[in-house]
């Protein structure tokens, strides 16, 4: 039979194995509920850090009140020397800034005797030409004038001394008493000058922008040398090919090409607004 004492110790070791149990699961409950804590801060870690870099990210001049303006420009008007002008030189002083507006656009309507032509003027891309224009058109610069050349796609425009009957006589060599640099250079566009461009004529030397410009009524091939001023929309591409449809007379074929329009090409009013 047993005794009274082994039956107290049998009981007491099964005591002690229960209370061994009991201690090893709740140190496993306690392990397996850290994990989950750590697991779940580091989850909130991880997701404060992205929602910082995204804020970060997009604080990108976008609060209310912040600057979102364009670096601004330094227009460079060079004053053609007196002894260098001649009678077909206007002198109408400088443009009054050298830091015009680089954002946004502006019109500027070439009002003809076949109908207006409506140019849209970027003043991202040139605003130094843009702000040119602007002013020669305050001055009545281009008013009475004609178209005084044209090549296959190509009208240009803007010579002051392209005045009256004897028009055809011109030299082409008329301008302001200032030139300035270009800007706008359609490098990486093919064709660099699509119909509805208007571009800057230039006498190929630095810094010869003057008042002459190209409307280009047609796709044409040209190297990237010449500033664009604007386009025109299909309205005022309509008006062009109607003033162009006769053709040239060859005046300048073959070197430098072209000739006088056929159709006398009257630029009654520019304005830009």
């Amino acid at each position: 039979m047993t005794s009274t004492k082994e039956r107290q110790r049998a009981a007491a070791r099964a005591r002690l194995e229960r209370e061994m149990a009991q201690r090893a699961a709740a140190a496993k409950k306690r392990r397996r509920q850290f994990q989950i804590i750590g697991a779940g801060v580091a989850l909130l870690i991880v997701a404060v850090g992205t929602v910082w870099i995204v804020a970060a990210a997009g604080d990108d001049k976008t609060t209310p009140g912040s600057d979102t303006s364009a670096a601004p420009v330094a227009c460079k008007w060079i004053e053609v020397p007196k002894d260098q002008q001649t009678k077909q030189t206007v002198d109408v002083g400088l443009p009054p800034t050298t830091s015009p507006p680089n954002t946004g656009t502006k019109t500027m309507a070439v009002t003809t005797n076949f109908g207006t032509v409506n140019v849209t003027l970027d003043l991202a891309k040139s605003p130094c030409a843009a702000e040119s224009f602007a002013y020669l058109a305050s001055k009545n610069f281009f008013n009475g004038t004609k178209c005084h050349r044209m090549f296959t796609g190509m009208l240009q425009c803007g010579d002051p001394s392209a005045k009256g009957k004897g028009y055809r006589e011109t030299d082409g060599t008329g301008g302001p008493s200032y030139r300035f640099g270009n800007e706008y250079l359609p490098t990486n566009e093919r064709p660099a000058y699509p119909a509805g461009v208007v571009a800057l004529a230039n006498s190929g030397s630095p810094d010869s922008n003057g008042s002459q410009f190209f409307f280009i009524y047609q796709d044409v091939e040209l190297s990237p040398d010449y500033t664009i001023l604007g386009k025109v929309d299909q309205a005022g591409l309509d008006v062009l090919k109607k003033a162009t449809e006769k053709g040239h007379d060859g005046a300048f074929d073959p070197n430098p090409g072209g000739g006088h329009p056929k159709s006398d090409i009257d630029l009654q009013t520019v304005t830009v607004s």
